[in-house]
C-alpha cells in the first residue's frame, strides 16, 4: 500500500469521526430528570431567634448613702442569706451626725419643759387677776412652738440613725453573687442614682432566656411550647426549655422589632452561666408519620412552564394592576407555612412507562426548611421530580475539556 493512499485514509477516517461528532453535538439532548421518592416521616417546624441567658431572679445591690468602703464581707461567688452582711462603710461621719442629732433633740426637751412651766405660772396669775391675759397667750404659743421643736429634733434624730445603720449593706435575697462593682477604700457618692455594689442572683439552678424573636414570626409563638437551645461553650450539647411569657412591649433596634420571649431552662447541673447568648429554636409544629417531600420539588419548574409564568407576570405587572407575584408561579419558594396552615402548591410526577412528568396539585403543611408535609395529592412511593438533568451538556466556563460528556442540572 503507497504511501498516499494511507494519508487519504487517515484523512477519510478523520473527516467521518468529525463529522459524526458534529452531527451528535448539535442533536436536541435528551432530557433526564432528577428525583426524589414520596417518603414517610417526621417535619417539625421551628422559629429560630438569639437570647441571652439571665437569673430568674436578679438584684443589685446598692448604697443610700455616700462614703468609703471600709470592709467587704462577700466576693465573686459568694453564697449569701437574706440580711447577711455583705459591705460596711465607714461610719464615723454618720455617727457624729447622729450625736449632734441627739444634743439637739436634748436642748428642745429643755426649751420644751421652760416653756410648759412657764405656760402653768401664767395660768394661775392669770386666774389671780395678777397677770394679763395676752400673756398667757403668749405663753401657750410658745409651749406650742417647744413641742413642735421637740418632734423636729426627734426626726432629725431617726434620720441621723437611719443614716448610720445604712453604713452597713445587708444582701436582699438569698442567692450567690455573680458581680463586684467596689474594693475596700474605694468611694461611693449617692446622688442622684444608688451606685451599684453588687449583683446578686436568686437561684442559678433556674435560669431564662430572654429571646428576641421578631415580628414576622411572634404571631406563632405560644406559652408552653418546647424549646431547644444551644450555647458557644458547648456547641455540641443541646439544652431544652419552655416558652413561659410573651411579653408585649416591642424592642426596636435599627427599625428592626423584636418581642421578648421568656424561656424557663432547667440548669441543675449548672452548666450554663449569665450573660451566655443562646441560639434559640422554639417548636411551632411537628408532624410524626406523615408524607414529605424535599422543599427542591416545590421550587422545580419545566423550562416552558417556567418562561410561561415569565411572560404572564410581565403582562400582568402593569401599574394599575396588583402584583401577580406567588411564591411558586415563577420558581421561587413560598413563605414557610405557619403551624398546620393548608396551601395548594404544584409539583410534578413521573408516570407512565415513558416516565413523562405530570403537573400534580397538592396540598401541603408544614415545613422545617429542607422538607414540607403532603396533607393530600400524593402517595408513598411516587417520585417528584427536584431537577433537570442534560446529558452531554456543554461544559460551564470553570474549565473542562470541550471534548468531554457529563450532566447538568437545572
Amino acid at each position: 500500500m503507497s504511501k498516499g493512499l494511507i494519508i487519504g485514509l487517515v484523512v477519510i477516517v478523520a473527516s467521518s469521526s468529525g463529522g459524526w461528532w458534529y452531527l451528535k453535538s448539535t442533536q436536541k439532548p435528551e432530557k433526564k430528570y432528577q428525583t426524589e421518592p414520596v417518603l414517610m416521616g417526621d417535619v417539625k417546624q421551628t422559629v429560630t431567634a438569639t437570647g441571652q441567658l439571665n437569673p430568674v431572679l436578679n438584684v443589685q445591690v446598692g448604697s443610700q448613702i455616700s462614703g468609703n468602703i471600709q470592709k467587704l464581707f462577700v466576693d465573686y461567688n459568694s453564697p449569701v442569706k437574706a440580711g447577711q452582711m455583705v459591705a460596711q462603710l465607714d461610719p464615723s461621719i454618720y455617727q457624729a451626725l447622729m450625736h449632734q442629732a441627739q444634743g439637739d433633740l436634748k436642748s428642745a426637751q429643755a426649751s420644751l419643759e421652760l416653756a410648759a412651766a412657764t405656760a402653768d405660772r401664767k395660768k394661775k396669775l392669770v386666774a389671780q387677776k395678777t397677770a394679763a391675759q395676752a400673756d398667757l397667750d403668749s405663753a401657750l404659743a410658745a409651749l406650742h412652738q417647744a413641742e413642735a421643736l421637740v418632734q423636729i429634733k426627734q426626726a432629725n434624730l431617726e434620720r441621723a440613725q437611719a443614716d448610720l445603720d445604712h453604713c452597713t449593706i445587708y444582701a436582699p435575697i438569698d442567692g450567690i453573687v455573680i458581680s463586684r462593682s467596689v474594693d475596700v477604700g474605694q468611694t461611693v457618692a449617692a446622688s442622684m442614682n444608688a451606685p451599684v455594689l453588687f449583683t446578686i442572683a436568686n437561684d442559678l439552678h433556674n435560669m431564662q432566656i430572654d429571646a428576641n424573636v421578631a415580628e414576622g414570626d411572634v404571631g406563632t409563638v405560644e406559652v408552653g411550647q418546647n424549646v431547644d437551645f444551644s450555647v458557644d461553650a458547648y456547641p455540641y450539647r443541646i439544652f431544652h426549655g419552655k416558652v413561659t411569657q410573651v411579653r408585649n412591649a416591642p424592642l426596636n433596634v435599627q427599625n428592626v422589632v423584636t418581642y421578648d420571649a421568656v424561656i424557663s431552662v432547667n440548669n441543675s447541673d449548672l452548666k450554663l452561666k449569665p450573660g451566655m447568648t443562646a441560639n434559640v429554636s422554639i417548636n411551632i409544629a411537628q408532624r410524626d408519620g406523615i408524607l414529605k417531600i424535599p422543599n427542591s420539588a416545590l421550587r422545580f419548574r419545566l423550562p416552558e412552564d417556567r418562561k410561561k409564568a415569565e411572560r404572564s407576570t410581565a403582562k400582568a405587572a402593569t401599574p394599575a394592576a396588583p402584583s401577580q407575584k406567588e411564591g411558586g408561579s415563577n420558581g421561587t419558594a413560598q413563605p414557610q407555612q405557619r403551624g398546620g396552615s393548608k396551601m395548594t402548591r404544584t409539583v410534578y410526577v413521573l408516570e407512565g412507562e415513558a416516565q413523562k412528568p405530570i403537573s400534580v396539585q397538592i396540598k401541603v403543611g408544614i415545613g422545617d426548611g429542607i422538607s414540607t408535609e403532603v396533607i393530600e395529592g400524593l402517595k408513598e412511593g411516587q417520585n417528584v421530580i427536584t431537577g433537570l438533568l442534560i446529558p452531554n451538556a456543554a461544559p460551564s466556563s470553570a474549565g473542562g475539556s470541550p471534548f468531554g460528556g457529563g450532566m447538568r442540572r437545572f
